[in-house]
């Protein structure tokens, strides 16, 4: 049913709308909605009791009801790393990385709306699992990649049966086109970074370590971010899982050295980050210079007592053979964590911490 839905607010100007009929963006500032939703934190959780899916998380989850659209996404296993570093397997989900948690959301949600296709943009990872779900559940959908996409990519996309559209330019190019695409009658925009309902999906990966590690949660977390739909995601479950009285940890972003624009804000203070130059790194996942979240991103990093840092591109690839060796083969941006806080990182950003990093896609 979807007049029970929580509907979108806007952080910035406080503009509110029904989810049924709101754009894709806040029609005031043209800003990504967050969601009017938060969890009851004496409602019971029981996640052992629940499906083997993201949905045994249901009681903090923002769909009510019954849910259809699931691949057993979710619940992935945590494995000790060094002497006080685990890595959560999210390589384990149904399209090898954790964006499956958001758009497992995002696709149920569509469901319910019954658009007539959905649309999504994505340099990968994102359109796959958008992809993937849709066949899942049955839905007409459309990818936008950028034109520098690899191929092999771009054939996972439509093995699912999506079309992909390229997009001549980088990452922003090919959002601007999805957006332009969203604006038309009977089309559900899916996307990863304006739409709450992902965050909320992503917040299970936090959900999970604290079901993982027996009720608690490391002193940090480890996040690759480019737009930080992860970090944003575990921002949620933190400060949900406090009000439980779970000690809430450090959030540490990583970014690539050739784009990183949070870290420049965050080593300046800056409550904003200021769009840089589009350049070349491994880490093409998070290689993005405008984060529409960014002001949320830092906030939330700041809040937490972490930090953003950054990685170089020879360093993420000693990071990702290193994990290899260690028998986990990764793509090349989710060996960024590993590359910021394992034995070859220059400084010991942990300084004696607990932490948990996730780890994604399959070594290339």
């Amino acid at each position: 049913m979807t007049h029970a839905l929580p509907g979108y607010v806007c952080s910035e100007d406080g503009t509110r709308a029904d989810v049924r009929t709101a754009p894709w963006a806040c029609p005031v500032c043209g800003g990504p909605w967050d969601l009017d939703f938060t969890p009851d934190p004496a409602a019971v959780l029981e996640p052992a009791a629940g499906p083997n899916s993201l949905w045994r998380y249901a009681p903090v989850l923002p769909l009510p009801g019954a849910f259809s659209v699931s691949l057993a996404e979710g619940h992935t296993p945590l494995i000790p790393l060094a002497e006080r570093i685990h890595a959560k397997l999210d390589f384990l989900m149904p399209t090898l990385s954790f964006k499956d948690r958001g758009a497992v959301m995002l696709v149920e949600l569509a469901r319910r709306l019954a658009p007539q296709r959905v649309v999504a943009d994505s340099s990968g990872n994102a359109g796959t699992s958008v992809a993937a779900y849709c066949a899942r559940a049955g839905l007409e959908c459309e990818v936008f990649v950028p034109e520098d996409t690899p191929e092999k990519k771009t054939a996972r996309i439509r093995a699912h049966g999506a079309s992909v559209r390229t997009v001549p330019g980088g990452r922003e190019a090919t959002a601007q086109a999805a957006r332009a695409a969203a604006d038309a009658p009977g089309v559900f925009y899916a996307s990863h970074v304006f739409n709450p309902y992902f965050l909320h999906g992503t917040k299970t990966y936090v959900y999970e370590v604290w079901e993982e590690l027996g009720g608690r949660l490391p002193e940090a977390l480890v996040v690759p971010v480019g737009n930080g739909t992860l970090l944003l995601g575990a921002a949620l479950a933190v400060e949900e899982l406090a009000r439980r009285g779970v000690r809430p940890p450090a959030l540490i972003a990583v970014q690539a050295e050739a784009v990183a624009p949070l870290a420049q804000a965050f080593a300046a203070g800056a409550e904003e980050a200021a769009p840089v130059e589009q350049r070349p790194t491994l880490a093409e996942g998070i290689a993005i210079p405008a984060p529409p979240r960014a002001r949320q991103i830092l906030a939330a990093v700041r809040k937490s007592g972490g930090a953003v840092v950054t990685v170089p591109d020879d360093r993420l690839r000693a990071a990702q053979q290193d994990l290899a060796r260690r028998g986990l083969s990764v793509e090349p941006t989710s060996a960024a964590c590993w590359a910021a806080v394992g034995p070859s990182a220059p400084e010991d950003l942990l300084q004696g911490r607990t932490a948990v990093i996730p780890l994604c896609g399959a070594g290339t």
